[in-house]
């Protein structure tokens, strides 16, 4: 059995060698398969509709029962790409982290406190999240950490309370993602890191749907060069950038590569 299923596999990749045309096709309907593509003219209707998805009840377990695995795994010294990036890029270019207080919005349940703490970053954390389902869950599983239930388009803490903010997923989530930008900035008193954000080089940015966790959101792709801009506008400076996952080609003209990028405030 395990022949014959290597036999196919190097069938199927020389299938693909010969015929470049399957192969984009191939990759053409992985995409599909995953995101929706919405029109200019319906993106306000769709992500005024979709604004509350993420307090959905049923998705804290669900995501929880994901992450699990890969943070026993990370536990026991595997490594592991997107986990490592944010480790690896706070451990290079910040200096005396265990005197820090780190803020990371978009937090879900937390477990980048156990993903920083199992690699020996010793930096005060911190989480909020729009769900309230996940900071309950946050609160349950991680006693001795803060969580609060924020939006990340107007926080309520006061201007510069956190030597880093860290943004996650939720910069892709939001319609209004400068709005979330501009508020990590405001928070943060040295550091904001946007942590797993999808990236095109020659297109976008494109907005899609996309079913996560069973629910149905918004995802945002975007224009590397305007979102720098748009860090630029709101007083950063990119400081370092992890690359660490890539999706096949879509209906863009490029992959989309999920980046961290470290920057500094400006002033």
């Amino acid at each position: 059995m395990a022949t014959q299923s290597h036999a196919l596999k190097n069938t199927a990749r020389a299938l693909l060698r010969r015929a470049p045309g399957l192969e984009a096709a191939i990759r053409g309907l992985h995409f599909a398969v995953q995101f929706r593509s919405v029109s200019s003219s319906d993106l306000s209707q769709v992500a005024e509709e979709l604004s509350a998805a993420w307090k959905d009840e049923g998705i804290p377990a669900k995501q929880r029962a994901l992450v699990q695995p890969h943070l026993d795994e990370y536990r026991a010294g595997q490594p592991n790409r997107v986990f490592d990036a944010l480790v690896d890029i706070l451990v290079h270019n910040v200096s005396e982290l265990e005197n820090k207080i780190l803020l990371e919005i978009g937090c879900s349940t937390g477990h980048y406190a156990e993903v920083l703490r199992s690699r020996g970053v010793a930096v005060t954390y911190q989480g909020c999240d729009f769900s309230e389902g996940f900071i309950r869950m946050a609160r349950q599983i991680y006693p001795s950490n803060r969580f609060d239930v924020e939006d990340a388009t107007r926080l309520s803490y006061e201007s510069r309370s956190f030597d880093i903010v860290v943004s996650g997923g939720c910069l892709s989530l939001i319609r209004d993602y400068e709005k979330v930008i501009a508020e990590a900035v405001r928070v943060s008193r040295q550091f904001v890191i946007f942590h797993r954000i999808p990236v095109l080089h020659l297109a976008g940015p494109a907005f899609y749907t996309m079913k996560a966790y069973g629910v149905e959101m918004l995802e945002i792709h975007f224009n590397e060069q305007e979102l720098v801009r748009a860090f630029g506008s709101h007083g950063l400076q990119i400081v370092d950038i992890n690359s660490h996952h890539c999706l096949p080609k879509g209906p863009q003209a490029d992959p989309l590569i999920y980046k961290t990028y470290l920057c500094r405030k400006a002033v």
